[in-house]
């Protein structure tokens, strides 16, 4: 191994480092240098002594090693990522930076144990950069790799505090949803033993939704932007053209071809999976009260939940069935499914990113508009899209294990969304003419149509 592929090796390792270090600035009100120096040295000297540990234990334990490590650190991670929920749930302020050594220990150890195994290969390919013995190459790759994930984890403490320090609330959710992603990868990785998921940091474009639901809800902090009737239905039209194409051309029509595979007549069974989708989501919209904004209409069973609560719920409940559809495509995509174009993960994960930011849009707004401060309605509007990366790793969790439940869960995610737009389309415009809105859905289902389709 040369000096080239060792920066690379760096750079990998360092990459959940940096991630949870974006997600530890997200939740810092007020980040100083020696915060950041404090989480890179923590993070590049773990990444640093467990490569090392890894060679001076030898490939004897490889094994115990790659049986143990994705199981601590899914637990380490989701844990902390579970209280980051929890505390920006809690209506106190958390004045404490949270760079305590045991916080810090428990994150710097959940992000370097898988590192001990790559310490075991130094033994198999040795590194071979100094006119030296194994030893000596050794501690310089583990020297390289610690000043490296410093570098990388004490700029990402400092990207995450940029934006987290202005959106606290919603940030910290944010960030504690990604911990526990990066959690369930480390595992999805170990439970996959057809190692269909060898690619699988492109798990993370699971997140890339995320992306359009903060920028939606960042919207109460525009200074002069109001959202009129006309520009709210044609938003509302675009958001349901986008579901429209998602469920046909990006569920429902490839799924046919996956029935097609296992013989046998192919519309019975699409018929019954459409016909359950839509049974589970008027299940849901029937089971969970609801407010949708603008037009003020509740659904559901009583409850004494305060107004904006019931509207974030309506945005809940719409992205349960696209967190499904994103987690089946994404599991299409790792098991290698001859039937489903390779770029239609990437552009179904786009095409939901865009149709958030309305929808948190939807959210964010009326809840600020009811009287409700910027910081907590940018929040709920992020909560609101926590359901798709959510449903999605649970999606793919059980196609992984059961490879032949992915046609049949495409189309219960299609006839879920088809039934959802139809139903909240209506309610979205009112009684006003929908005419912009009509064509806004014309737009937004045909260039999905051109995604989905594109060779």
């Amino acid at each position: 191994m040369g000096i080239f592929e060792l920066l690379l090796l760096s750079v990998g390792l360092a990459m959940d480092a940096f991630a949870v270090s974006v997600c530890k600035g997200l939740g810092v009100k007020k980040l100083t240098f020696k915060e950041c120096l404090i989480c890179g040295v923590w993070f590049g000297a773990f990444q640093g002594i467990m490569p090392f540990l890894g060679y001076l234990i030898g490939s004897g334990f490889e094994k115990w090693i790659s049986i143990v490590a994705p199981w601590v650190a899914f637990i380490l991670l989701s844990l902390i990522g579970i209280n980051m929920l929890r505390e920006a749930f809690s209506e106190e302020e958390e004045e404490k930076a949270g760079f305590d050594v045991k916080t810090m220990f428990l994150m710097a150890v959940a992000t370097s144990i898988d590192a001990l195994a790559v310490g075991i290969t130094f033994v198999a390919v040795p590194v071979e950069v100094l006119d030296a013995g194994k030893l000596q190459n050794t501690i310089f790759a583990v020297i390289v790799i610690a000043i490296v994930t410093f570098i990388i984890s004490a700029l990402g403490v400092k990207i995450g505090n940029l934006f987290g320090s202005r959106y606290k609330s919603g940030s910290e959710v944010m960030g504690g949803t990604i911990l526990i992603f990066i959690g369930m990868k480390t595992l999805i990785e170990h439970l996959d033993k057809s190692n269909a998921m060898s690619d699988s940091d492109n798990i993370f474009g699971m997140l890339i939704p995320l992306i359009g639901t903060a920028l939606g809800a960042a919207s109460v902090y525009a200074k002069k932007w109001m959202l009129s009737d006309k520009i709210r239905v044609m938003m509302a039209g675009a958001t349901a053209g986008i579901m429209f194409s998602i469920s046909i051309w990006g569920m429902i029509e490839p799924a046919a071809g996956g029935f097609n595979i296992k013989g046998g007549r192919t519309i019975i069974p699409m018929f019954i999976c459409f016909c359950v989708g839509v049974a589970v989501q008027y299940a849901l919209d029937n089971a969970v009260p609801h407010t949708h904004a603008f037009v003020g209409i509740t659904e559901g069973p009583q409850s004494k939940l305060k107004a904006e609560t019931k509207m974030m719920l309506a945005e809940v409940i719409h992205h349960v069935p696209e967190g499904i559809a994103l987690g089946a495509i994404y599991a299409a995509h790792f098991m290698e499914t001859d039937w489903i174009p390779a770029s239609t993960p990437l552009f179904l994960a786009i095409a939901l990113a865009i149709q958030n930011f309305p929808e948190a849009v939807f959210v964010s707004l009326p809840v600020m508009e009811s009287g409700t401060g910027k910081g907590k309605a940018f929040f709920m509007g992020i909560v609101s899209g926590m359901p798709v990366p959510i449903a999605a790793v649970f999606v793919l969790i059980i196609v992984v294990l059961f490879p032949s439940a992915l046609p049949y869960i495409m189309v219960i995610a299609g006839g879920a969304m088809i039934y959802t737009t139809v139903e909240e389309l209506p309610l979205m415009v009112g009684k006003k003419d929908n005419d912009s809105g009509a064509f806004a859905f014309v737009i937004g289902f045909s260039i999905i149509m051109l995604l989905i389709f594109a060779k």
